[in-house]
């Protein structure tokens, strides 16, 4: 179904962009730093199945749209900061981060997995990149386009899970030893407001 030359090429492609720091994992780090290291895990996780999602749209030759259709992309841009507003708002106005004594789940964490597949859907750039990366890889001739889209796309997903979800953990452990102190948790919540800030900057003036 794929050929394994353009296969090997592509993983070592997927590595070097999955390694290399970007948004998405900006995001990660924001959120283990702010709720822990399950909190990180559970926000590359939902990042992840958001980025399956954009593969099967790839895959259905609806990501296609967005290139016919600048209004879309450029509402679902606006849509995509205005939600990281929103985060960063609800981080500068939390005064600390809490944990439950016995291992019980951190305040927010519930919700990391829906922030982090929303915050990725949101972003249009992440849909270009599919319509622009997969398809260097897909080789007609042999058939079952869809099928290869959807190869390459969960290749990258579970690539990218294992990258962020180890920086999302190792994030969150450290956050961990260091929000002891109520003024150094306080401080975790304005750095993830802030980048959560400059996310949604760099998303609205990127067009």
């Amino acid at each position: 179904m794929v050929d394994m030359s353009s296969y090997a090429a592509f993983l070592v492609a997927a590595f070097a962009l999955c390694v290399t720091p970007g948004p998405d994992m900006m995001f990660i780090v924001a959120m283990g730093g702010r709720g822990g290291p399950r909190t990180g895990v559970l926000a590359a996780a939902g990042v992840a199945c958001a980025m399956f999602v954009h593969t099967v749209a790839a895959a259905l030759g609806l990501s296609a749209l967005f290139l016919s259709l600048p209004a879309l992309y450029h509402a679902l841009r606006w849509a995509g900061a205005a939600y990281l507003l929103y985060l960063a708002v609800k981080a500068f106005r939390d005064r600390g981060v809490m944990v439950e004594e016995g291992g019980a789940a951190e305040p927010g964490r519930r919700r990391a997995f829906w922030q982090g597949a929303v915050t990725n859907l949101l972003n249009p750039k992440v849909i270009l990149f599919n319509v622009a990366f997969l398809p260097q890889f897909v080789d007609p001739g042999l058939g079952h386009v869809r099928e290869q889209f959807l190869v390459l796309g969960l290749t990258i997903t579970v690539m990218g899970f294992a990258v962020d979800g180890s920086v999302g953990l190792l994030s969150g452990k450290l956050a961990s030893l260091l929000r002891r102190s109520r003024r150094v948790a306080r401080g975790l919540n304005i750095f993830t407001g802030t980048v959560f800030t400059g996310l949604a900057v760099r998303l609205s003036t990127q067009g």
